[in-house]
């Protein structure tokens, strides 16, 4: 149980970590970006930066389930690493269905992966959310 407990810490600090480098990369170019955000039209600027806001989101959902998975994978929990990455989505975006399980002696990491996801969609979604708020009010010129 400890094991899978530390391992399943690792996994979810890891996680955490690569999501909020991977959004400050971003935060990085969109403030340089500023100068392009700000001219007029504003709607199709506002679409593109939402669009790159929603696949730098995909990008860090989907590394975060290739990190589970290839961590279940590397432990021999499942022997392909399509059932792994099967198994790491299903338990990340907390659908469960049941039909791929982890073995007895690693269940706490089912559980661990469902916290981890909905941590980084909790995330993720505040960061969306910000992006949109501060494109709006760049485009507003409230802040520079």
């Amino acid at each position: 149980m400890l094991i899978q407990l530390i391992l399943g810490s690792i996994l979810i600090g890891t996680t955490s970590i690569a999501a909020t480098m991977s959004w400050w990369g971003l935060e990085v170019f969109l403030i340089r970006s500023h100068g392009w955000v700000t001219r007029r039209p504003h709607g199709p600027r506002l679409i593109a930066i939402l669009s790159l806001a929603m696949l730098w989101t995909l990008m860090v959902m989907t590394a975060s389930v290739w990190i589970w998975a290839l961590a279940l994978w590397t432990l021999d929990i499942f022997i392909t690493l399509e059932a792994s990455v099967y198994f790491a989505l299903v338990a990340f975006t907390t659908l469960g269905f049941g039909d791929i399980l982890l073995p007895i002696e690693w269940r706490l990491l089912g559980g661990m992966a469902a916290a981890n996801g909905l941590l980084i969609f909790g995330l993720l979604t505040a960061m969306l959310v910000e992006t949109l708020r501060e494109t709006r009010l760049r485009q507003r010129g409230d802040r520079r």
